[in-house]
């Protein structure tokens, strides 16, 4: 009886709440299990659980964990263009495969990176940019590190699908720091971004319609007479070898070869501490003595330290600006070493020439003084000297041309290698930093102050004229020799530092977008507090430089710069002074005379001029 009214009783309720509109609970077993919501900010990714932070993309997220999603004309850093469709993933719920670079990763995604129709899609991209690709990959400047390469190896595509005849496209070499090689080009846009974001300086761009787009100058012209400043910031991101630094390695093998020539070799600051990468070691490992054992072997009679010559700018320099500061010179007085720079000022803000130092390069000093003084100390004719130097910068190529560096129909340097052309040619001579024993550059241009190594971090060349600065204004040696201010990352810093009861401003700006920011504030009239002004072309100052290892990271960068801070950091005070350094007091006492004194105003300065472009 109590059964049956149970029942009755149970019929009735499911009968009430069907008429307030009520489900009736799902029946339940004790083996079943409910489905429970995805938590917040996750997402499955190949069927694994991937968490992702707010305003994360789909790739940004996979990046984060280790997810390997191929990429082609994507930058970091950058707003994404979904432009190549190379990172296309699929998620379920979406009829078509989407770019993950773009799209944004939500809770509940399921997302498939590597599934079958996504590879298909991706093998039929790369047949696609094949058809069209020249195919002298032996030949090629990139054959071992092209990404064109490297995808069509991941993917396993070994033969085209079809060929497209294309445009002939004539090689632009007249630059004197970088090949454009318009066949190879894969329109990812790379290039235009840098070039314009980053450097502020828009002298590429996509020129064309349809099928026949390029990248090319305006009314595609040469480099040479293109508004380019010659930072080789584009040869960092480019994939192929549509964009490449000008080779100058053919001509220092066939100096070196050259029984009638002295070839002499210069290094920069920044090149210990990234070619390292380039033989497998990690970020800002600093390389610096096995680097010179393998120049001596590779056959350079004297191998010099640009670090040398960077004391030897800061006695210069530093001794400019005060004499501007106490004489009513023209202010605030820009940094010089940058040959980027330079030209970006001449190209697009004339009226600030007489603003720059007239202080040549590191460079080009070390260049002079070798084609000089110890040209005569060594009883050699200067035309017989090759000099050599090894640079982390493409524009440095585009400087040791200017008829500007050099005396009587003689460069004052003869060829540069960048930090990559001096990889190729240690593999040419199976020479393995790894395995070298260090050694010392020769004298006397080997002995360096850490004020002239920090040259190559962004702040560096500030920091290291503050050092000799305040000595020179003062009599006496600042009594922390460190100004953290100006160091790091940043694109644009600024200090405020006291000197003999003298307030003065003192800005360090990498990266030529944010100079323009600077250059226009100071040409408004809204800016008249700063006196002293560091520029460096590229992101993180000769660290990032256009010559560099490709494809750098932001941490990569950090790190060889931190890398030279830390040597910086390792020394006594003295050694970090340039002014403490013997052989560069030694140098003004047998020839140069006194810093700004006639000689050294005739060797180590120059003039620059303003270069109209067409726009």
């Amino acid at each position: 009886m109590d059964k049956e009214k149970k029942k009755s009783t149970d019929s009735s309720d499911k009968k009430t709440d069907a008429a307030r509109g009520k489900k009736p609970a799902p029946a339940t077993s004790p083996t079943s299990t409910a489905v429970k919501p995805a938590p917040a900010n996750t997402m499955m990714v190949d069927g694994h659980e991937v968490a992702f932070q707010p305003g994360d993309t789909i790739l940004a997220a996979c990046q984060r964990v280790g997810i390997h999603i191929p990429t082609l004309c994507h930058l970091d850093g950058f707003s994404p263009t979904g432009s190549c469709r190379f990172c296309v993933v699929e998620v379920e719920g979406r009829p078509t495969l989407i770019p993950s670079c773009t799209y944004p990763a939500e809770t509940g995604l399921t997302v498939h990176t590597h599934n079958a129709r996504v590879i298909e899609a991706r093998r039929t991209i790369i047949g696609l940019l094949l058809a069209d690709h020249p195919g002298d990959c032996l030949a090629c400047v990139r054959s071992d590190s092209c990404r064109l390469q490297e995808l069509a190896a991941e993917l396993d595509v070994r033969q085209r699908r079809s060929y497209t005849a294309r445009p002939h496209h004539e090689l632009d070499t007249a630059s004197p720091s970088i090949t454009r090689e318009t066949s190879k080009c894969v329109l990812c846009g790379k290039c235009v971004r840098v070039c314009e974001e980053v450097q502020g300086v828009a002298a590429i761009g996509f020129i064309g319609r349809g099928a026949e787009t390029i990248v090319g100058t305006v009314f595609n012209q040469g480099m040479n007479v293109s508004s380019c400043i010659n930072c080789g910031q584009c040869t960092l991101v480019c994939p192929t070898g549509a964009l490449h630094e000008q080779r100058d390695l053919i001509r220092v093998v066939e100096a070196l070869r050259d029984p009638s020539k002295t070839v002499v070799v210069q290094h920069a600051p920044s090149v210990s501490v990234s070619i390292g990468e380039l033989a497998g070691l990690p970020p800002g490992v600093d390389a610096d003595g096995a680097m010179v054992t393998a120049l001596r072997r590779m056959g350079f009679k004297h191998v010099f330290d640009t670090s040398f010559s960077a004391d030897l700018t800061i006695m210069e320099e530093a001794t400019e600006f005060v004499h501007r500061l106490k004489h009513g010179g023209v202010l605030p007085m820009f940094t010089s070493c940058s040959p980027a720079w330079i030209k970006f000022v001449e190209t697009f803000y004339p009226g600030f020439i007489p603003n720059l130092s007239t202080c040549k390069s590191p460079q080009a000093m070390m260049g002079a003084v070798i084609k000089t003084y110890w040209a005569e100390k060594q009883g050699l004719d200067p035309k017989d000297i090759f000099s050599v130097s090894i640079m982390p910068c493409t524009a440095k190529k585009f400087e040791a041309a200017r008829p500007e560096m050099g005396r009587n129909g003689v460069r004052d340097v003869d060829a540069v290698l960048t930090t990559r052309e001096l990889a190729r040619l240690l593999k040419q001579h199976n020479l393995n930093l790894v395995n070298l024993p260090a050694d010392h550059p020769d004298s006397p241009f080997g002995e360096r102050s850490t004020a002239g190594k920090i040259f190559g971090a962004s702040g560096g060349v500030m920091e290291a004229a503050l050092r000799t600065a305040y000595n020179m204004v003062t009599g006496e040696e600042a009594a922390n020799p460190d100004f953290r201010e100006v160091r790091g990352m940043k694109g644009a810093k600024e200090y405020r530092v006291t000197v003999a009861g003298i307030e003065l401003g003192v800005a360090v700006v990498n990266s030529l977008s944010n100079a323009r920011a600077l250059l226009d504030e100071l040409k408004s009239g809204k800016r008249s507090d700063l006196h002293f002004i560091e520029v460096m072309s590229c992101p993180g100052g000769c660290v990032g430089g256009g010559g560099q290892p490709l494809a750098p990271s932001r941490s990569d960068i950090a790190t060889r710069m931190e890398k030279l801070y830390d040597i910086d950091a390792s020394e006594a005070v003295e050694r970090r002074l340039s002014h403490h350094n013997h052989e560069v007091k030694r140098l003004y006492e047998d020839f140069l005379g006194s810093p700004l004194g006639p000689i050294s105003h005739e060797i180590l300065h120059t003039h620059y001029h303003d270069r109209p472009v067409a726009r």
